[in-house]
């Protein structure tokens, strides 16, 4: 559950806004997503995104005490984090990777991945060498108080993908931002 789990970020620059995303398709892009390839369970290790400049390390997360999921430690705001309760990236479920979008000094992690298009490329370099090969199917930005827990962590009958931060604007008396950005994916190869 990340209800409220995700407040990733401290508001560089000003308390700027983060960049909203608009709709591209949004969940009906999810509705046809083929069964397709799945691969043998192994820990991520890497995630490399080209077209938004992401090399970045995967860490384990899990929940909270109040049962919410971790994020990644500011220290570690260069890194995402794989929510280790649910799939591996490239096992047949929803392998949930978790960053922070900005944090004291400036850019993290996910910081543009609001800026990913539908069928941009993700791959998961895993433990077992073998790098899995997401396609981007939606990008969608919602307040947090209607995070989609279902459409992130619900069952899929693919390998899929599902990369969580934060967006929309800072709030300072909560010193976190109101919304999430979620991109889903499936695995191609």
């Amino acid at each position: 559950m990340v209800l409220g789990a995700l407040a990733m970020g401290h508001g560089v620059r000003g308390q700027q806004e983060a960049p909203h995303y608009r709709d591209q398709g949004g969940p009906r892009a999810l509705w046809n997503i083929p069964d397709g390839p799945e691969l043998p369970a192994s820990p991520p290790a890497r995630i490399e995104i080209p077209g938004i400049k992401v090399k970045a390390k995967v860490i384990r997360v899990g929940q909270n005490e109040d049962r919410t999921v971790q994020v990644p430690p500011f220290a570690r705001s260069g890194d995402a984090g794989w929510y280790e309760h649910g799939p591996a990236p490239g096992s047949r479920g929803p392998a949930v990777l978790l960053g922070h979008y900005d944090d004291l000094d400036g850019e993290a992690v996910f910081f543009r991945l609001h800026k990913l298009k539908p069928g941009a490329r993700v791959t998961v370099v895993r433990q077992d060498h073998e790098k899995a090969v997401f396609q981007v199917d939606a990008v969608e930005q919602v307040p947090k108080w209607e995070f989609p827990r279902s459409r992130v962590y619900g069952e899929v009958r693919y390998a899929g993908l599902r990369l969580v931060t934060c967006g929309g604007s800072y709030d300072k008396s909560d010193h976190s931002y109101r919304d999430n950005v979620i991109v889903y994916a499936h695995l191609i190869k």
